[in-house]
């Protein structure tokens, strides 16, 4: 079952939209340098969110968890002329690639990056309301993201959660991330505010609109 999903997942990406050089060249400096590049978003979720964000059209977008960059540089294809990217990374190593990559891009005037911890930047942000916000930091932190964020999202807009399914582990959450990621999950699925779905792309990822 695991080939047939891999060999499905290949299929898939051959046969969808190609990501640009600047992604492809990002990809492999991502391989070549970082401790754990599996936490790279990739050609075929990058597109998927690149095609949410075109769908949206945002004027303000909010990232927490930038990695190197690769699905900000995705999200960022959406955005209106005058919109913005507030993306927030806590680990400088990896900041300083994506900000290589953002400054050779068509959107580094609009991308804005932050330092330090999601629980930290965010009330400090004077952006008021957010049409698409990416949820892709620490997963023990992501319902407490989900918290700070919720009443920043406007009425229609979107929060995307990345890695919702854990490698499967969330069938039999044993583990304590599996448990944390599974307890997110339900807490999504019985808030009010929003109604959700949950995609099996990747790692899975958990589109929220907001109501």
């Amino acid at each position: 079952m695991d080939k047939i999903y891999h060999d499905l997942n290949e299929y898939a990406a051959m046969h969808s939209s190609k990501s640009s050089e600047l992604l492809y060249q990002l990809e492999r400096e991502t391989h070549l340098r970082t401790l754990a590049p599996v936490m790279l978003s990739g050609s075929l979720q990058g597109q998927f969110l690149r095609l949410l964000s075109l769908l949206v059209k945002p004027e303000f977008i909010l990232e927490i968890g930038t990695f190197t960059g690769y699905g900000s540089l995705c999200l960022a294809e959406g955005l209106t002329q005058t919109g913005q990217l507030h993306t927030i990374e806590p680990n400088a190593e990896v900041l300083f690639i994506a900000e290589k990559y953002f400054n050779l891009s068509p959107f580094k005037h609009q991308i804005f990056t932050h330092l330090g911890k999601a629980e930290n930047v965010i009330p400090n942000l004077s952006i008021p309301f957010f049409d698409l916000i990416y949820l892709d930091g620490g997963k023990r932190d992501y319902a407490m993201h989900f918290d700070l964020i919720i009443d920043k999202v406007k009425p229609g807009g979107l929060i995307l959660a990345d890695n919702v399914l854990w490698s499967g582990k969330v069938l039999d959450p044993k583990d304590e991330d599996s448990q944390i990621i599974h307890t997110f999950n339900t807490k999504i699925l019985e808030d009010s505010r929003v109604e959700n779905l949950l995609l099996p792309i990747r790692d899975g990822l958990m589109v929220i609109r907001r109501t």
